[in-house]
């Protein structure tokens, strides 16, 4: 071999050994949910409880449609998604990969979430998935309703609360077999409740032991705009509907869904003024109402729990041929 080709064969050598060498030790692509979302701050806090700093992987702030198309394509990892059971995003990835990997928290995790965070363990059954071959263990919060005080007048908040537990048969989503009156108030701990509904719980006989929030608005706006997540997730089409409902079935009234980054989003814009209604998980609304994590500083202080939505429940999922098995994998 000449000394030309000898050069050429090592120099393609050379390049592929630095190349699978990159693949096999490179940092992992994980979905850790948009900016300004509830998904992004536990995504943050289950790394830190396994030890994995910002240096240690890629961040993809997509929404969970996005997040999944990745995971499905090859270019994203990992995705980890606050989403109700089943959740139809990780339902179609199965269907079209055929190989998704839902993985465990550790125990150890799991208390480091609880201690650092308003999150509870959760088992996930085997049988919410058809790919899954034993249960899964993870953490859960509540997906509840809040409103600004500003625009929902005592009457209209009775009535919002009313059609999310009497009028839930009319909505199609899987989730909304969670808005119960047993329900009613889970995730309420620790924030202001709306006035009206107050008044309909009580009615239906539940105990209320939260502090009433103090209401601006006194007349009936007739145009709402409610904050709900990505079009990937459960808070869009699940909101869509709820606005459909209360549209149909409350007097006056023309509920516009948006699409938002979520919890922290809608929470801001409803403190800012720019909506009526959000979808939020329970802790960041706790932050909220209290000025800490996301709120330091900036407090919501015109906003009130409506209702309880459903159990949001933290999913991480991966491939067969990523090869990861554990969190503890990415270390």
């Amino acid at each position: 071999m000449s000394k030309k080709k000898l050069l050429n064969f090592t120099t393609l050598l050379l390049s592929m050994i630095l190349l699978l060498a990159a693949c096999g030790d490179g940092e992992k692509n994980i979905a850790i949910g948009p900016p300004a979302s509830e998904t992004n701050s536990i995504s943050t806090l289950i790394l830190e409880a396994y030890g994995i700093g910002e240096d240690d992987y890629s961040a993809y702030q997509e929404g969970f449609g996005d997040a999944a198309d990745g995971v499905q394509d090859g270019n994203i990892d990992i995705s980890i998604g606050v989403l109700g059971l089943p959740a139809g995003s990780i339902e179609a990835l199965q269907a079209s990969a055929g190989d998704v990997k839902m993985l465990d928290l550790s125990d150890e995790a799991i208390s480091y979430i609880e201690e650092n965070s308003g999150y509870m363990r959760h088992t996930i059954p085997q049988d919410t998935y058809d790919f899954l071959e034993s249960d899964v263990e993870t953490v859960t919060a509540y997906a509840i309703l809040m409103a600004s005080t500003d625009t929902i007048d005592e009457e209209l908040g009775y009535e919002l609360a009313k059609s999310m537990v009497e009028d839930a048969s009319e909505n199609t989503h899987a989730q909304a077999a969670q808005m119960t009156l047993e329900n009613a108030l889970k995730g309420s701990e620790g924030l202001p409740i709306h006035p009206g509904a107050k008044r309909y719980y009580e009615e239906q006989g539940l105990t209320v032991d939260n502090p009433v929030a103090e209401l601006a608005a006194n007349e009936r706006k007739s145009e709402l705009i409610l904050g709900t997540g990505s079009q990937g997730g459960t808070y869009y089409p699940l909101g869509g509907e709820m606005a459909t409902i209360w549209g149909n079935n409350i007097e006056g009234i023309n509920v516009t869904n948006t699409e938002t980054g979520a919890s922290i989003e809608n929470l801001a814009s409803i403190r800012d003024g720019n909506m009526d209604l959000g979808m939020a998980v329970h802790v960041p609304a706790q932050d909220a109402v209290n000025g800490a994590g996301d709120f330091e500083g900036n407090e919501v202080q015109n906003t009130a729990f409506i209702g309880h939505i459903y159990p949001e429940v933290i999913q991480i999922v991966t491939r067969e041929n990523t090869e990861i098995e554990s969190l503890d994998d990415l270390k």
